[in-house]
């Protein structure tokens, strides 16, 4: 359920009402066509999945290797290939212009082949809960998770031992969102669990679910926008835009976070650090190329959403009290690897580079429509 105060209520619909101004972005599109080769004997591997990393623009290659790759948005990506029986390859891209773009890969065999991977149908007590552990770390504990789950489970193993939680996938994760409407191959490359952090790598590739009626393609939508409205893309691209506070959000700079982060972060000792008002407007600086900027920011950003209460299932998962009246989203983030260039799109070249805790921690693949995704 989401809160709102009854003097916040016009604000929220005018900040809606206002995000197709923020999203008039450049609207550039590119192709991508290559080759998918076998390492050392250059023979063409078919059927290799190329996709747009957690987008829904994705191909497989034929006969000779080959795939194409239409209708791009310029601007930052990261370019996916995965082959069972061959070691997964990626290429961080900027696409800077409006033009074909050639990418080849070479792809190497794994030490498992395709035909020696075994999933067991059946699974002990220990895993199952241990699968329990991981959809509830992966897929998320928010409204929308509770409509979420993978198809595909027994591809999953686990390891849990010294505070260190790790999982494996042999093939492709299946997910099915039924909150958001999307079925997801997610190519999990790395998922480790700590006290004090979690961090998974991997790569998503949508696909639209067909909606039953008009209600349910309504009611996707909506739930499309609210997951948007509020994110940390949302955020990106009402910055470049120069109406971060137009759009509700207010930063403070934070020169330490206390309790840490990840999802231990502890939010009390947070508020009594100092903070200080950070000018939205400085987060960014002119990169190298057109439409790109540099996020820079030192020690720690705190950035409140003007636009939505805290959902009683994030007090929940971050161990608060019930609260009659619940306070305004708020998320903490570093950058982790120094200055992150990003797109007009809002979209970073490192994905991996800026680390979050609090709320944009809280909202996991659940609540992760694909990159595109603008709302209507």
């Amino acid at each position: 359920m989401t809160y709102f105060l009854k003097n916040s209520l016009f604000a929220l619909v005018f900040m809606v009402s206002m995000v197709g101004s923020v999203l008039a972005q450049p609207n550039t599109r590119a192709s991508i066509s290559g080759r998918v080769l076998e390492t050392g004997t250059g023979e063409p591997i078919v059927g290799a999945h190329v996709f747009i990393a957690n987008s829904m623009i994705g191909s497989v290659t034929d006969l000779d290797g080959n795939y194409d790759l239409v209708n791009v948005p310029t601007g930052a990506h990261r370019l996916y290939v995965s082959m069972l029986g061959f070691e997964s390859d990626f290429l961080d891209i900027m696409l800077r212009t409006s033009r074909a773009y050639t990418f080849d890969f070479e792809l190497t065999g794994s030490i498992l082949e395709a035909g020696e991977i075994v999933v067991e149908a059946e699974r002990d007590k220990n895993w199952k809960k241990r699968l329990r552990k991981f959809t509830r770390l992966f897929i998320g504990e928010t409204t929308n998770a509770l409509e979420t789950s993978i198809i595909n489970p027994e591809v999953l193993d686990f390891e849990d031992k010294r505070g260190t939680f790790t999982a494996v996938a042999a093939a492709p994760l299946i997910i099915e969102n039924r909150a958001l409407g999307y079925r997801i191959q997610y190519f999990l490359e790395d998922f480790k669990s700590t006290p004090s952090r979690v961090q998974y790598d991997g790569e998503g590739l949508y696909e639209e679910m067909d909606a039953s009626s008009p209600e349910q393609a309504k009611r996707w939508e909506e739930k499309r926008r609210a997951s948007f409205m509020g994110s940390f893309r949302h955020f990106m691209l009402a910055v470049i835009a120069g109406r971060a506070e137009a759009q509700g959000f207010k930063t403070y700079s934070r020169p330490s976070v206390g309790g840490g982060v990840g999802d231990t972060f502890n939010r009390n000792t947070a508020m009594a650090d100092q903070r200080f008002p950070l000018d939205a407007g400085s987060l960014l600086s002119p990169g190298e190329a057109p439409n790109e900027y540099i996020l820079d920011f030192e020690g720690h950003m705190e950035v409140v959403y003007m636009g939505e209460k805290e959902d009683q299932a994030y007090l929940d998962w971050s161990w608060k009290p019930k609260r009659s009246n619940p306070r305004f989203q708020t998320s903490w983030t570093f950058l982790d690897h120094g200055p992150a260039v990003v797109d007009y799109k809002g979209d970073t070249l490192d994905p991996y580079g800026v680390v979050f805790s609090g709320y944009w921690a809280f909202e996991r693949v659940a609540d992760d429509p694909p990159k595109e995704y603008r709302p209507r």
